[in-house]
């Protein structure tokens, strides 16, 4: 049995984020990554995906993101590259391949049990596996009988394989209209929606909305423990989203209501034949090795935690969901200051134990 200081679940944005606020309070944590290599889902994501903000508001703490260009939004495999240098940089042990598969009280510490079979002993843990690994599918109606491709966005790299196809793309968010929108290029698609998509212009008075909630305070408003589920936000645009939509591609259409083999049916008779359904409904908290830590997760598989320290749990804390504190939780720009008040409240209990 090893014994550790703090085990950080994922080694991700939020992982490493984690990691250098633990080291700065004199800890030494070990980051459990499950995958083959570090920078967490980022590898996984859609090969045209960029961030929401800006290079300038897109850094961890302690390295700006490179590049002379601070206002330019930087590709997926920039981002990949960023956060690998990033990990490298850390005097952190990081554990690449190690997939956590349950987490266990030990007295005042807790047991991590590795697949495989390998136990570690932490006084603290710290979960931060985001939610890319727990995509949602909702039951739409007559999904199940559909007969034509059906798949997540987290599983959506390009619109290659879609070329003059006749594809679906249900949701109305970014991930959703951003898909809907490529595919447009070379397919016929449609985006089913609940109502018409709610843009907001990524660039205000000529600086990126970040700036601006940044300066608001919107950005850092403790907001998260008031809110039951994430509110719905809008579509970012620079205009091309809107421009897209007016000109029916993609082609906007109320949800479904039944299929008939390949054909998706409306209310009204109406029929579509169409060769895949891209679902960009989102994602879970992705903690199922939690499950059998008595009190750490509600019936729906969420986190019990007050602003992100487990209410039931003690020695546990998130980092990096959607709207665990504030706006700018689960991302680039926000998920340091999560992280250096995560470590100061653990590295204070640990001293006091």
């Amino acid at each position: 049995m090893e014994y550790i200081d703090v085990a950080v679940i994922g080694g991700g944005q939020s992982g490493l984020a984690a990691a250098h606020a633990l080291l700065g309070r004199g800890l030494r944590p070990v980051v459990l990554e499950a995958a083959g290599r570090g920078a967490g889902a980022w590898p996984r994501y859609c090969d045209s995906l960029t961030p929401f903000s800006p290079a300038r508001c897109s850094s961890l703490p302690g390295m700006p993101f490179p590049g002379a260009d601070g206002d330019r939004y930087p590709h997926r495999d920039e981002v990949v590259a960023y956060l690998t240098a990033y990990a490298d940089r850390l005097d952190a042990d990081i554990r690449t391949a190690q997939r956590v598969t349950s987490v266990r009280r030990a007295g005042s510490a807790c047991e991590v049990v590795l697949e495989g079979g390998g136990r570690l002993r932490a006084r603290a843990v710290i979960a931060a596996s985001g939610t890319f690994g727990r995509p949602h599918r909702p039951a739409l109606p007559g999904l199940a009988e559909f007969t034509g491709q059906v798949l997540h966005a987290a599983e959506y790299r390009s619109p290659v394989p879609f070329t003059g196809r006749r594809p679906a793309v249900v949701g109305a968010g970014n991930s959703a209209v951003q898909i809907a929108a490529e595919l447009a290029g070379t397919a016929r698609v449609m985006l089913a929606t609940r109502g018409p998509v709610q843009c907001a212009a990524q660039r205000i008075l000529g600086r990126d909305l970040h700036f601006w909630t940044a300066r608001t305070g919107l950005d850092t408003t403790p907001l998260g423990r008031l809110l039951r589920r994430p509110p719905r936000q809008p579509v970012l645009d620079d205009g091309r989203y809107r421009t897209a939509l007016a000109a029916g591609r993609p082609d906007r259409r109320p949800p479904f209501t039944g299929t008939d083999g390949a054909e998706l049916i409306w209310p009204d008779g109406q029929r579509q034949e169409v060769d895949a359904v891209v679902l960009a409904t989102g994602y879970r908290a992705d903690l199922p090795y939690l499950t059998d830590l008595g009190g750490a997760l509600d019936a729906d598989g969420s986190p019990r935690h007050r602003e992100r320290l487990a209410t039931e749990v003690p020695g546990l804390a998130f980092v990096g969901l959607e709207w665990q504190r504030n706006l700018s939780s689960n991302s680039l720009r926000g998920v340091g200051r999560d992280t250096e008040r995560i470590a100061r409240r653990v590295a204070t209990r640990l001293v006091c134990r």
